[in-house]
C-alpha cells in the first residue's frame, strides 16, 4: 500500500513538473503541439470523411427497397484492357428485356432503359441547363433505383405505350430551369423536340451507382423515336423477390440472357450481370487501399512532429542537467529520471493529440456537409489517434530520456 502511494506521488509530481515545464517554454512548446495537431488532424480528417464517402456509397447502391441487378455490355469489375471488346457487343433491346422477365420469375421489377451521358442541354424560356443526361425507361425505375416522385407523377406504362413526349426532371435540371416556378405541365425542349413536363423527383445527391440528381427521364419508346443515337448504351435494371438470393436473380437473369440473344452453349457472354453489393465491394476494393496510402502519408507529419520532440527533449535534458544532478544526489534512480521526461513528452504529444482531435472533428463534419456526405465520428479510431500521438511522443522521447538517466550524479552537479 505504501509503495502504491509512492508511485501515485511520483507520477502526479512528474506531471505537475511538466506542466510547469510546458508553461516555462511556450513558444517552443506551442510549436511542438501544433506540429502534432497539424498530423492528428489529417489523418483523422482522412479516416472520417474516406468513412463518410463509404456509407455515402453503400446508401446509394443498397438503400433500395432490394438491392438490384444490373444487365450491360461493358463489364465495369473486370480488370484488364477489355473496353475493345466490349464496345463492339451488340446493344440490348426491348424484346430482350422482355424475354427476360418471362424467364425469371425470381425477377420481380425487370426494366429496359436507354441511358447517354451529360449530352443534352434543355431549355424552357430564357433558361437552360447544363450538359444533362436522358435516360429511356419505364416505370420500373422509380423501384430499382428507389427514387421518390417530388412534384406530378413518374412515366407510366401509357406514356410508353403511345410514344407520349413527356419528361420527368430530377433535382438538378427543375431547380435550373424554373427556380420557384411548379414545372409540372410546362414544356421544355429536349433535342429539339417540346416535352411537357410531368414530374419532378425528389433530390437523391449521389455520386456513384444509383442515379443522381442531373437527369431527366423519358418514355423509352419515345427516347428510341426521338434522340436514341448509336453510341447511346442500353441496359437492363431488376430487382429479385423477397425470399431470393442476389447470386440465385444473377444466375438466373444470365441463363435468360443467353437464352434471350441466342447463345449456343460453350459460347463467351456478350454481357455482364452485376448487381449493387458487387459495386460496392469494387468501391471498398480502391477506397480502403488509398486510405491506407494517404493514412500513411499523413503519419509522416507526425514522425516530423517525433523528431522535433527528440531534438526539444535533448535540449531540454541540456539545460536541466544541474537539476537532474540534484535529484540523483538526493535519491533518485535511473528509472525515475527516464520517467520524468518521458512524461514530458508523451504529455506534449498527447496535448497535440487532443488538439489534433478537436481540429480533425471539426473540418471532417464541414467537409462533410460540404461534400454531402454523411459524417461518422469513429470512437475507436479517435481513441487509436490519441494513443498514437502519446506513443510519438514516448518513442522518440526515449533517447533523451535515457541520456538524463544515465548521467553520472557529479559531473551534472559540475555542469555550468
Amino acid at each position: 500500500m505504501e509503495l502504491h502511494r509512492k508511485r501515485e506521488s511520483l507520477w502526479r509530481e512528474n506531471v505537475v513538473q511538466a506542466v510547469q515545464i510546458i508553461r516555462a517554454h511556450r513558444m517552443r512548446s506551442g510549436l511542438l503541439i501544433l506540429g502534432v495537431a497539424i498530423g492528428i488532424t489529417t489523418i483523422l480528417m482522412i479516416v472520417t470523411v474516406l468513412s463518410g464517402l463509404s456509407r455515402k456509397i453503400y446508401h446509394d447502391l443498397a438503400s433500395a427497397n432490394r438491392p438490384y441487378i444490373y444487365v450491360s455490355k461493358y463489364d465495369l469489375l473486370v480488370e484488364g484492357d477489355e473496353g475493345e471488346e466490349q464496345a463492339r457487343r451488340r446493344n440490348f433491346t426491348r424484346e430482350e428485356a422482355q424475354k427476360v422477365a418471362e424467364l425469371c420469375p425470381d425477377l420481380d421489377t425487370v426494366e429496359f432503359m436507354i441511358e447517354t451521358d451529360s449530352e443534352f442541354v434543355l431549355r424552357y424560356e430564357g433558361e437552360k441547363t447544363p450538359p444533362t443526361a436522358v435516360i429511356g425507361c419505364g416505370p420500373g425505375l422509380l423501384e430499382i433505383f428507389t427514387l421518390q416522385v417530388d412534384r406530378g407523377r413518374f412515366i407510366s406504362e401509357s406514356d410508353v405505350a403511345h410514344r407520349d413526349r413527356v419528361v420527368v426532371l430530377a433535382a438538378g435540371p427543375a431547380r435550373d430551369l424554373f427556380k420557384l416556378l411548379d414545372p409540372v405541365g410546362r414544356y421544355i425542349t429536349v433535342g429539339g423536340q417540346r416535352y411537357r413536363v410531368i414530374g419532378t423527383l425528389a433530390s437523391r445527391r449521389h455520386i456513384f451507382g444509383g442515379r443522381p440528381d442531373n437527369f431527366v427521364a423519358v418514355p423509352v419508346t419515345t427516347f428510341a423515336k426521338d434522340l436514341q443515337k448509336d453510341n447511346h448504351v442500353t441496359s437492363i435494371g431488376a430487382t429479385v423477390r423477397d425470399g431470393i438470393t442476389l447470386d440465385e436473380g444473377v444466375d438466373e437473369a444470365t441463363r435468360a440472357m443467353r437464352v434471350a440473344r441466342g447463345l449456343r452453349p460453350g459460347q463467351k457472354d456478350d454481357f455482364a450481370v452485376t448487381t449493387s453489393e458487387a459495386f460496392i465491394d469494387l468501391v471498398k476494393r480502391v477506397t480502403v487501399p488509398i486510405g491506407i496510402v494517404l493514412t500513411i502519408i499523413a503519419s509522416i507529419g507526425l514522425v516530423v512532429g517525433g523528431i522535433g520532440v527528440m531534438n526539444i527533449m535533448l535540449i531540454s535534458v541540456t539545460e536541466r542537467t544541474r537539476e537532474i544532478g540534484v535529484r540523483r544526489a538526493i535519491g533518485a534512480g535511473r528509472g525515475d529520471i527516464m520517467l520524468q521526461f518521458l512524461v514530458e513528452s508523451g504529455m506534449l504529444t498527447g496535448i497535440g493529440g487532443i488538439v489534433g482531435v478537436v481540429f480533425g472533428t471539426v473540418f471532417a463534419y464541414l467537409v462533410s456537409r460540404m461534400l454531402h456526405f454523411p459524417f461518422y465520428f469513429s470512437v475507436p479510431w479517435t481513441l487509436t489517434a490519441l494513443l498514437f500521438s502519446v506513443m510519438v511522443g514516448v518513442g522518440f522521447g526515449l533517447y533523451p530520456a535515457r541520456r538524463a538517466g544515465d548521467m553520472d550524479p557529479v559531473a551534472a552537479l559540475r555542469y555550468e
